[in-house]
Parts: C-alpha cells; sequence; structure tokens
C-alpha cells in the first residue's frame, strides 16, 4: 500500500498521465492500417458478443489473439454504443486500454523499483516511463503492446517475489499474467518468459530450487485461461486456405514463418540492423543518454565480485539480474525475426527502471566517474536539443510567408520509404510546405529543446539533482504534448474520416441512396477508417490481400471482393457507387478509367492524395 510519502509523488505521476495520455485519447480520429483495422475487430466484438472469432468488415479476422480486442469492446459498449456511434468516442474507446496500461505499467514500475533500489529510483521509474518518446508514440495507435508489456512486467514482478519469498499465490499469479500475455499476442509471452526464468535459475546457482516452482499447478492456470479460446477458435474455424484452419494459420503462418520471414502474405518489413539497435536511443530518449550509468554499475558489480555478482542474493541484485535476462532475451529474438519498431516494447520499463536505478545512485553517492557520466549525458542532451530547437527555428522563419495549408498530406513527398510497412516511414516526407501547417506545435518543441536541458545541466551542476531530473521530464512532456498536435495536423493524410464524413452526409441527405455500395480501390488498411466512420460494409477492389486474404476463404465471407471488371460492369448501374482510392492506387485507378472511357466518373473530393468518386452526378441538395 501507498505511503502517506507516496502520496505527492503519485498525485504527480497521476497528473503527468491524464496530460500525455488520457486527455490525448480521443484525438486524433482512429487511423488508417493497424489503428481502425483493430478498432473495427472491437467493435465487431461489441455488436455481437462473439468472443471468438474476431471479423473485420465481415470477415474472419484469425491473426491476432483476442484479449485487447475484447477490453476495447468493453469500453465500446461502455461509451460508444449506449448513445450511438460518435467518432470521438470511438477514438477513446480504442485508445483508454493502452492508456491505463500505461498508467499501471509507470505504478508497477514505482512499487517494484521502490523496493529494489529506493523512493527516489522508483520516482524517476514512472517519470521516465511516463516521457520516454517510444511509450508515447506506440501509444497513439490501437496495438497491443503498452498491455503487453504490462503482463510481462507484472508477471516477472510475482515470479521474483514469490520465488524469493516462497508464495505460492505469487507464482500462481505469475502464471495466470503470463497465461493473459498469450491472450493479448500469442506465443511468444510464454516462450520469453520460460526463458528467462530458466536463465535467470543458471546465472543464480539456483537451478536446483524448480521444485518450488510448482510447475503442474502453475501449468494448469496457465491451460486453464490460455487454452479454452484456442480449442474454440480452432474448432469454429476449420478449412481455410488451401484447406487450413486456425491452428495452422495462427501456430505455423503467424508464429513461425512470421519468424523466419516467409509469412504468408508477406506485408510486414524488417528494420535494418544497426536501426534496430539504435533506435532505442529514440525510443527511450530522453532517458537513454543516461544509460551509460546503469552500465557503469553493471560493470563495477561484476568486476567487483565476478561470477558471484550473479549469485547476490538481495533484491535490487537479482531484480537486475532478471531484467537484464529478459531483456537481451527479447532484443536478441527481434533481432533475428521479423520486426517492427514498437515489437521490444516490453524491455522499456526494465531498461528505464535499471537506468532511474543509475541515476539515483548518481545523485546520492557521486563518484567521480558518475559525475562525468552525467555531465556528458548533460551536454549530449543540450547539444542534441540545441541542434533540433535550431531546425526548429529554422524551418519556422523560412515557412513564415507560407500560407497554412488544412491538407498537410498534399504537401507531402510521399517517397514510399519501406513501402511505409515501416511505422515511421512517413517521417520522411516531410517538406518546407508541410512544416509550415506545423508552427504551433514546432514553436512549443523549439521553446522546450532551447530552454529545457540547459536549465537541467545548470541545476545539476549546482547540485539541485532532484529538480535537474524532473526539468528532463518537463521538457519530455511539453515536447511530447507538441508530438500530439503534430500528429492532430496529419489526421487528414493518416485518417480518412473527412472522406467518410462526405458518403454519411450524403446518404443522410439522399435517402434514396440508402443502399449505396462503398467500394476501396485496393487492401482494407488502405482506408480501413472509411469502414468504421460510415459504419458500412466496403467493398474491395483488388482487395483480397493482407489481412483480408485468409478469412476471404471461408464459406460464410461476404461478396465484398471485386475485380477491376466487376467494378466497370456495375459502375452507373443499380445503387450508386463511392469509389475511395487512396494514393497507392491512384495510377492503377487512373490505368481503369482511361482504359474505359465511358465510365465517367464523378471527383466528389481530394484529400491527402486520396480521391472519392462516384459513378453518377450527385442530385441537388432539397431546400
Amino acid at each position: 500500500m501507498p505511503t502517506p510519502a507516496d502520496r505527492r509523488p503519485l498525485a504527480m505521476l497521476l497528473l503527468l498521465w491524464l496530460a500525455l495520455f488520457a486527455c490525448t485519447a480521443a484525438t486524433p480520429s482512429l487511423l488508417d492500417d493497424a489503428d481502425a483495422t483493430h478498432a473495427n475487430a472491437a467493435l465487431h466484438v461489441a455488436h455481437s458478443a462473439d468472443l471468438v472469432t474476431l471479423r473485420i468488415n465481415g470477415v474472419r479476422y484469425l491473426e491476432k489473439a483476442p484479449l485487447p480486442y475484447w477490453l476495447v469492446a468493453a469500453f465500446d459498449r461502455l461509451l460508444v454504443l449506449p448513445g450511438g456511434f460518435h467518432p470521438a468516442l470511438a477514438s477513446l474507446a480504442a485508445h483508454l486500454p493502452s492508456a491505463i496500461a500505461v498508467l499501471l505499467l509507470a505504478l508497477l514500475g514505482y512499487r517494484w523499483s521502490r523496493r529494489a533500489f529506493g523512493t527516489l529510483a522508483a520516482l524517476y521509474t514512472a517519470l521516465a516511463l511516463l516521457t520516454s518518446a517510444g511509450v508515447f508514440l506506440f501509444t497513439r495507435i490501437f496495438i497491443p503492446d503498452a498491455l503487453l508489456a504490462l503482463l510481462f512486467a507484472a508477471a516477472l514482478y510475482c515470479f521474483l517475489v514469490g520465488f524469493d519469498q516462497d508464495r505460492p499465490a505469487s507464482l500462481y499469479a505469475a502464471a495466470a499474467l503470463i497465461a493473459l500475455a498469450t491472450l493479448t499476442k500469442g506465443l511468444i509471452a510464454p516462450l520469453f518468459f520460460l526463458a528467462t526464468i530458466f536463465v535467470f535459475l543458471l546465472l543464480s546457482g539456483e537451478l536446483r530450487r524448480w521444485r518450488t516452482l510448482r510447475l503442474a499447478r502453475c501449468t494448469f492456470i496457465y491451460l486453464l485461461i490460455a487454452a479454452p479460446w484456442h480449442i474454440a477458435a480452432a474448432l469454429r474455424n476449420r478449412n481455410g486456405l488451401n484447406g487450413h484452419g486456425f491452428l495452422w494459420f495462427y501456430f505455423v503462418n503467424e508464429h513461425l514463418l512470421r519468424f523466419l520471414g516467409r509469412r504468408y502474405p508477406v506485408d510486414y518489413n524488417k528494420l535494418p540492423a544497426l536501426a534496430y539497435w539504435l533506435l532505442h536511443i529514440v525510443w527511450l530518449f530522453p532517458w537513454s543518454l543516461f544509460a551509460p550509468l546503469a552500465i557503469l554499475a553493471l560493470w563495477r558489480s561484476w568486476r567487483t565480485h565476478g561470477p558471484a555478482a550473479l549469485r547476490l542474493h538481495n533484491f535490487a541484485a537479482r531484480t537486475t539480474l532478471l531484467l537484464s535476462i529478459f531483456t537481451a532475451i527479447v532484443l536478441v529474438f527481434f533481432s533475428l525475426s521479423t520486426n517492427q519498431e514498437y515489437y521490444t516494447f516490453p524491455v522499456y520499463l526494465p531498461l528505464l527502471m535499471l537506468t532511474a536505478a543509475a541515476i539515483a545512485a548518481a545523485e546520492t553517492s557521486p563518484t567521480p566517474r558518475t559525475r562525468q557520466i552525467l555531465t556528458a549525458a548533460h551536454a549530449a542532451l543540450t547539444l542534441l536539443c540545441a541542434a533540433a530547437a535550431a531546425a526548429l527555428l529554422w524551418g519556422l522563419w523560412t515557412s513564415r510567408h507560407i500560407p497554412c495549408a488544412a491538407d498537410i498530406g498534399a504537401l507531402l513527398a510521399h517517397r514510399c520509404v519501406g513501402n511505409y510497412t515501416l511505422s515511421m516511414s512517413h517521417f520522411f516526407d516531410l517538406t518546407a510546405g508541410s512544416f509550415a501547417a506545423l508552427r504551433l506545435p514546432a514553436a512549443l518543441a523549439a521553446a522546450a529543446f532551447a530552454l529545457g536541458p540547459p536549465a537541467a545541466w545548470i541545476l545539476r551542476a549546482r547540485r539541485y539533482h532532484g529538480h535537474a531530473t524532473l526539468t528532463i521530464a518537463l521538457t519530455a512532456s511539453i515536447f511530447l504534448l507538441a508530438a500530439h498536435i503534430a500528429l492532430v495536423r496529419f489526421q487528414p493524410m493518416l485518417s480518412s474520416r473527412t472522406l467518410a464524413d462526405d458518403i454519411s452526409s450524403h446518404i443522410a441527405l439522399h435517402p434514396e441512396d440508402a443502399d449505396a455500395r462503398i467500394c476501396l480501390f485496393g487492401d482494407f488498411s488502405y482506408g480501413s477508417s472509411l469502414a468504421l466512420y460510415t459504419q458500412r460494409q466496403v467493398c474491395l477492389v483488388n482487395g483480397r490481400s493482407s489481412s483480408m486474404i485468409w478469412g476471404s476463404y471461408y464459406p460464410d465471407a461476404p461478396h465484398i471482393f471485386l475485380s477491376p471488371d466487376d467494378l466497370v460492369r456495375t459502375w452507373g448501374t443499380g445503387p450508386r457507387t463511392f469509389l475511395f482510392v487512396p494514393l497507392e492506387q491512384r495510377d492503377a485507378a487512373d490505368a481503369l478509367f482511361a482504359a474505359h472511357s465511358a465510365l465517367h466518373p464523378v471527383l466528389l473530393r481530394e484529400i491527402s492524395g486520396k480521391a472519392l468518386y462516384t459513378d453518377r452526378p450527385l442530385p441537388p441538395v432539397s431546400q
């Protein structure tokens, strides 16, 4: 339980979480690709109460574990369904579970660090987690990794407490948490956990105590929680593509073949090795600059105790060993596997805990070497932020005469970096024109970068260590809020809500088009928010691909997969057709229209390179 001394830091952490995560959960609108795709699946669960087979756009969606969708569906039932679909509430429902997971992760980090390393390290751990760039960035979209990180951390903590103090209840809780992690992201949960525990017991010289883990009972608890959904999914989803059912698709294709880079279909990418490792400096920025303190602490422990350092029996040493092993296993695994930038999210808390403990130790028991590292870290932070501030100010100055465009996506370079299968590819598209639309967040970030790091360095030099660390957290917080404002400005490019609103408005004004058909040219991910915000099923032209392909071969798949010839044959006949063409498919659509001059598509709106057509002129709006 929190002590009176914990109340002030916990209140500060709660306010910080409210500002950075809770108050930003409803904006921007749900984005195309993973964000709205997963929100579609959760909304289906909320409507149908089917907890076994996820569906997107009416098609079975078998590649993901269900727990994140169940949680969002619960919020959908609480916030979205009672009063009818509302865009802001849909975004809030989709993002709140990840935001809450971050809060619980910060509180767990506080509790664990306080027990292992002291109150100051506990505060720094939670502050670092809430203000790290990667934690904030990767909770802007509906992905399961924040929840997975929470479940992993809680399971490791329960294991350590249960093993150290021979508490069976804690061990059983760890088994239950890993079962929930399995329902969050598949078999990597027991794989990483068991590998970490085995190596921990081996290196700490306590492998002989394996019987105290109560493996039989823990396995029973794990299977009791994790097995029912897998069994039900296997029974309900048989005989899909090439005769393969859920078991082959989920365990072989989505686990083994994905690791080997041979998954079908190929709709993913892999970070280059150097970028994979170095980008963790960015994801854990600004606290990653202080990581040399943690490395120094580990080196000194090894140099002092040698191999015996692995067998120290105090809670701090065992925490350090357990977190180091888990981090190494996860990082090495995903360096070999196909990956996305956020796959290593579960190691953010362990890395930040070790770094925060080292910062606290350097402040309370400084040595000449730790003073040098602290100075070097502040110098690096100040120089990097000064360079960033200078670049932002230069951009503000050079774009001062450029009008602020409402459609920032039309001003981007669109270089198709990594074919946009990596999450951060669009950052390479920024141009001077697009920068003009980001004046407010750029000014906020420039001010934070220009003033915060020098102030923190001065406070550190004057031995106001706590104030210096809090100033770094404040600087990071202002930058993250600026980043969120920038993300909202990117909404026209990253979400298709505007075009969805156009369709919904037309149908509301013209009831004769209530049965209008909405078509999307290409993969569903290009316009997944279109289906969400119109609350209608979308036909896909050349869209039997990616997340749609496996479910499309089941007998109950809706007849939504069209060829270009199907589109041409029905264009202008029957109910009105709305055709959404994403930027990536504009050339293909233009070629189709050019080859069939009788089609006469009517362009309703173009935004961020995306176009909305219809197959006949719109009737006048009745007065």
